[in-house]
């Protein structure tokens, strides 16, 4: 199934306005549970990094949510964002203009499998279920490593091997159709970062079963119905009124278990000092 068409969509009926961009922003934070274990890495790494200002390098920043949640919630992070869509770059931009933190937050349009125009200034990166989308995964991983500044730390979201992009058998199609690989092996990630020149400090699997169950009732079957008819759109928003909150509580209850095995992936990765 192509997922982006209806992701696509469903961004077009919020980026109206400042306020329906914000609605949008929390929902996706809300209902994705990978965003409750980014948000959470996030403020720890930006915690460790003291007052001083902490310069952020979001690679594919997509909506642009992430971007708009540091600036927001930590008043000493400067974000470079940077995504290879125009489109998704020009409604993030014109959202951020109109918020008091337009001058914390730069969105510039790159490929992350070329070179990046920036000299080991960052202290942080972040790169949020992009991995699975991009074949030259080697390429990206040294491209991001070098303009971390010695010390920095990059934090990667992805499906793992276990059930990522909704495929549980040998054969089976994966749920999204646009990602190029279902999901990463921890072992093979680990390996492609430490080759890249990165050191792994932490290693979690997301999406436990209780995540994993969150998962099919708040996005895949609801996303399921839209791709077959936007006309679902009542009932899809009928069926969160009841699931919503029993959802909620499941990614509340993965984010606090430690989940031997998982259908996603987020590791940290650190540039020696």
């Amino acid at each position: 199934m192509d997922y982006d068409p209806v992701k696509d969509r469903l961004g077009g009926l919020f980026w109206t306005s400042p306020g329906r961009t914000k609605v949008f922003y929390r929902l996706l934070d809300a209902v994705f549970l990978r965003s409750w274990y980014v948000r959470r890495t996030l403020r720890q790494r930006v915690e460790a990094a003291g007052p001083g200002p902490v310069r952020v390098l979001d690679a594919g920043t997509g909506f642009g949510q992430y971007a708009w949640w540091l600036v927001k919630t930590f008043p000493n992070v400067e974000v470079t964002a940077v995504d290879v869509k125009d489109e998704y770059l020009r409604r993030a931009q014109v959202f951020m203009a109109q918020t008091p933190h337009a001058g914390r937050v730069a969105f510039e349009r790159a490929d992350l499998t070329l070179p990046l125009e920036y000299d080991a200034e960052f202290d942080l990166a972040l790169s949020v279920d992009v991995m699975e989308h991009i074949e030259e995964d080697r390429a990206v991983f040294e491209n991001v490593r070098a303009v971390l500044k010695p010390g920095g730390h990059l934090i990667v979201n992805t499906p793992s091997d276990q059930g990522g992009s909704g495929v549980t058998g040998e054969g089976e199609e994966g749920f999204i159709g646009e990602h190029v690989r279902d999901g990463y092996p921890l072992a093979e990630l680990v390996e492609k970062l430490e080759t890249a020149g990165l050191e792994v400090t932490e290693r979690t699997y997301t999406y436990g079963p209780v995540g994993s169950a969150a998962w099919r009732m708040l996005v895949k079957w609801p996303i399921q119905a839209l791709n077959k008819s936007f006309l679902a759109a009542p009932l899809v928003g009928l069926w969160y009124l009841g699931a919503g909150p029993v959802g909620m509580a499941l990614n509340a209850l993965d984010l606090r278990r430690d989940n031997a095995t998982g259908t996603g992936l987020l590791v940290v990765a650190r540039r020696p000092a």
